[in-house]
């Protein structure tokens, strides 16, 4: 289990600050997530959120390479026993970078598309999706602050909720018969596809909680193919 793993890591070791780093790239992550949607709703204007947004996209790039350089370092140093670690802390530290990127990409349809959302069909459920992704923020940075297994399945649980609701949406989208303004029906597949990559890099943090690397390969090769 991945609690066992980063029992190693506390303390003195020299890869705790990676650790620290890594849940405040999800704290970055998370607020990102938050404003961009605050934009897409005209709860806060472009103007307002933007340039802070593009700030902390910076700061999780700059946390991110940090925890790359500290775990060469390492493994350079003191290869051996800790490689498992801190291959997962590698692999989860590249899913927080990806997750700041689709942030930005939901600001930018909220910023380029104003004429609001009108068919409920496809509005209530991106909404649903965009709520079960705010819920994952907390329950993965506490599943892996804390090594707890229980919560790390609920946010695995509630990533696939999202996934196959977005499908859905995407798929009903591209045979729908019934009339949907063009620019609308890009903003639902655009914001369906990035709410989809979220969850499922959150998913992915939380599937290191449960120790299991095999599965990071996995769904790494498969969000790279999506």
């Amino acid at each position: 289990m991945f609690k066992e793993l980063l029992s190693a890591l506390t303390g003195n070791h020299p890869l705790d600050r990676a650790i620290s780093e890594l849940l405040e790239m999800l704290d970055h992550a998370q607020w990102m997530f938050v404003r961009a949607n605050e934009v897409l709703s005209n709860d806060a204007s472009v103007d307002e959120v933007k340039d802070a947004l593009y700030r902390r996209d910076q700061s999780v790039n700059e946390l991110e390479r940090s925890i790359r350089r500290k775990i060469v370092r390492h493994l350079t140093i003191n290869p051996g026993p800790d490689a498992p670690t801190c291959l997962a802390l590698m692999s989860v530290a590249k899913d927080a970078e990806r997750i700041g990127d689709y942030c930005k990409n939901v600001f930018e349809v909220g910023r380029f598309y104003r004429e609001g959302y009108h068919v409920a069909r496809y509005h209530d459920r991106i909404e649903q999706v965009r709520a079960q992704v705010t819920d994952m923020f907390p329950l993965v940075s506490e599943a892996f602050r804390d090594s707890d297994v229980d919560k790390a399945k609920q946010a695995i649980k509630l990533a696939n909720a999202c996934r196959a609701t977005c499908d859905e949406v995407i798929e009903e989208l591209l045979a729908d018969q019934e009339p949907v303004e063009t620019h609308e029906a890009v903003a639902y597949s655009l914001l369906a596809r990035h709410y989809k990559r979220v969850a499922a890099h959150l998913s992915n943090i939380a599937t290191a909680v449960l120790g299991k690397l095999e599965d990071l390969d996995f769904l790494s090769k498969k969000l790279r193919n999506q």
